[in-house]
This record gives structure tokens, C-alpha cells and sequence, in this order.
């Protein structure tokens, strides 16, 4: 079924909020048309504009079956229940929805298409099982140093924590330079990413030696297509103790030749209750960790306003600019433009 037919019903139960719901939350914002409801019993009534301020009226429904009245032909897991794997109160819920004829779209460490039940039903009943976190022969790839002979600019987010913006920031400024008709792609590097963008790589589920090269792997795949320009969705953060390395990775896979960092101004401390690091120093890690090998730069700044006005969104980044010197803006509420604007001065400054 071609991506622009389908129809997606969104499981978030219990968690569907701008900050739980990672995966739903992408697809209500950049799959719109495709998002007829979402399940979240603790939200039922509601709707996606009320829960997240956007996503117009999609249906917040209390359960599978009434989220069938709206004719869905997949079923998505929107949310990631703590570390990633099928909840036994799930079980049922995925063959209902197997039964139903729907297709299943999972972001989660556990592989639907290698449990037998599932995989024997959905054959039965002619639907497919899509794991984004499915690892591929082709990924197991070390690094080769391709960045050393390519053309194509190459731009990373990274970020002051997780889940902090980097998907976002990336896709907004992806689709400012592509209104401007630069010859840009977006590669993704988590499922979320992938199921907007329909390939990538779930780069959390790679083994570390194999990180680098498979994310160097995807950048030149773009590159041979004929992409000038390759932007890349980060992950982790550099200073987060549980997910520094996967970032390490993507910065040496991608080797950047810019870089946008994200940051929540109003988030003071991270999940381990340590202080995010002062901006300037963070901005300088990053840029001394690549170039160690060749030149970049961290261009400007993507601001994560969560629970914030326009207004008080704008305070933030004017005070972000003063402190780094560095352009700052939400992408998602004002556009990738000033971004974008940013990362092209810079490229015309510097030599290849």
C-alpha cells in the first residue's frame, strides 16, 4: 500500500502528552493527513489540538475498537513503554487489531515479525508487520571514512539531553530548504524518523562497533542519489551518561560539516538529575570532538518551547542568541528558515 493511502490509528494509551508520546506525536505533525485517531483511554473525548496544541481534530478514542469506527488500514505504536519492549497487556490488543486486517507499524525493541503468533496471524490474515527497530545484514558495517571524498554538506543535530527537538529541528529546516529548492534529503535514525521518512536506520538498536558505519552507509546512499545536502537527525546527547555513545557514533558516521544544537531552555535538569551543561561549553565539546579530524561548526541553536507562549518562546531564544552569539529559534512554531539561513552563510564562508 503506497504511504500516501494509508490510514493510521495511533496506540499512546495512558501516555499521549507533548513529551511521552515521541512517536505519535511525529506522525500527527508531519503525517497529518494520514492520523484518523488516536487510542488513549485516559484522554478519550479529547483531541490531538487539545493534548498537544496541533493536530487540528484528530480523535483522542477510548479503545481499538472504537478507534475501528474511523476505518484505520494500520494500527501504529505511538509510545515506548519503559525500555522498549511489548507490554503482555499488548498481546491481545495487536492480535484484535491483526484480526481486524490491519497492518502493524512498531518502533519497539521487541520484533512482532519474529513472535510466531503474530507473525503466523498477520500471514493469515494478508497484513505485514513492519519493524523499524529490525536490524539488516547491511548495517553491520564499520566505518570507512567516506566523508574524506564527498561533496555533499553533511548537517547533524545534536542536543543538550534527549528527547529535546533534534527530529524536529532537523525535519523543519529539511523543509525549508527544500521550499527553496536545494537538493536535500533527511535521513533518519530512529522510528519515528523512518516512518516519515520510510527507510533510515534505528540506530539504538545497532551494535556500538557497527553505529558510525552504518549511519555513513545511509548518508552516501543519499549522496549517490544526487543529495547536496544530507541532513541528519541525532540522537542521544553527548552529555547524557546513559546515551552518549550512540551520539558519538552518529558524529563520527556523519563526521558533520555543521551541526545544530538543540536545547530546552526551561528544562534545568536531566533524567539523572544532573544540571544540562552550560551552552557555550556544550557548544564547544562538539565542535572539538570533530575537529579532531576535520572543520565544522555549530551554526545555530534549535529551541525546544514546550509549554511555553510565542512570546515567551522568543524571550528564550533572544536570550540564548545574546549568551552564544548564535541564531535560536523554535523550528517547529516559526519555521526552519532562520536556521537554514545560518547553516548556507556559513557553508559559503569555508572552503571545501
Amino acid at each position: 500500500m503506497s504511504l500516501d493511502r494509508r490510514k493510521l490509528l495511533v496506540l499512546a494509551e495512558g501516555r499521549f502528552s507533548p513529551l511521552k508520546s515521541k512517536t505519535a506525536n511525529g506522525a500527527i505533525a508531519y503525517l497529518r493527513d494520514q492520523v484518523v485517531a488516536v487510542i488513549d483511554s485516559t484522554k478519550a473525548g479529547m483531541t490531538a489540538q487539545k493534548v498537544l496544541g496541533y493536530g487540528g481534530d484528530i480523535p483522542v478514542v477510548s479503545s481499538l475498537e472504537e478507534g475501528l469506527t474511523y476505518q484505520p488500514t494500520h494500527l501504529l505504536i505511538g509510545i515506548a513503554p519503559t525500555g522498549g519492549r511489548l507490554p503482555d497487556a499488548w498481546r491481545t490488543l495487536i492480535k484484535t487489531a491483526l484480526e481486524q486486517r490491519l497492518h502493524i507499524l512498531s518502533g519497539l525493541h521487541t520484533i512482532l515479525s519474529d513472535d510466531p503468533e503474530f507473525s503466523s496471524l498477520a500471514k493469515r490474515q494478508g497484513v505485514t508487520l513492519t519493524d523499524y527497530r529490525k536490524i539488516t545484514p547491511e548495517s553491520e558495517v564499520v566505518s570507512k571514512g567516506t566523508w574524506r571524498q564527498r561533496k555533499a554538506k553533511v548537517i547533524l543535530t545534536v542536543g543538550t539531553d534527549c528527547n529535546i527537538g533534534k527530529m524536529t529541528t532537523i525535519l523543519q529546516v529539511h523543509q525549508e530548504f527544500a521550499k527553496r529548492g536545494l537538493k536535500a534529503d533527511f535521513v533518519a535514525t530512529g522510528q519515528t524518523g523512518m516512518l516519515i521518512r520510510g527507510r533510515g536506520i534505528p540506530v539504538d538498536s545497532i551494535i556500538s562497533d557497527y553505529t558510525a558505519g552504518c549511519i555513513e552507509l545511509d548518508v552516501d546512499r543519499s549522496i549517490a542519489e544526487g543529495y547536496e545536502y544530507v541532513l541528519v537527525e541525532g540522537q542521544g546527547a553527548l552529555t547524557h551518561m546513559g546515551y552518549s555513545g550512540v551520539t558519538l557514533g552518529l558524529i563520527h558516521g556523519t563526521m558533520p560539516d555543521a551541526m545544530i544544537l538543540c536545547h530546552q531552555p526551561t528544562r534545568v535538569k536531566d533524567d539523572y538529575g544532573l544540571p544540562l551543561p552550560d551552552l557555550k561549553k556544550v557548544i564547544r565539546l562538539h565542535e572539538e570532538t570533530v575537529q579532531f579530524f576535520r572543520q565544522t561548526k555549530v551554526v545555530g541553536i534549535g529551541v525546544s518551547s514546550v509549554g511555553l507562549s510565542d512570546d515567551e518562546s522568543k524571550e528564550w531564544s533572544e536570550r540564548i542568541e545574546r549568551e552564544t552569539g548564535l541564531p535560536a529559534v523554535d523550528t517547529f512554531r516559526f519555521g526552519g528558515a532562520k536556521l537554514a539561513d545560518a547553516i548556507l552563510e556559513y557553508f559559503s564562508t569555508v572552503s571545501d
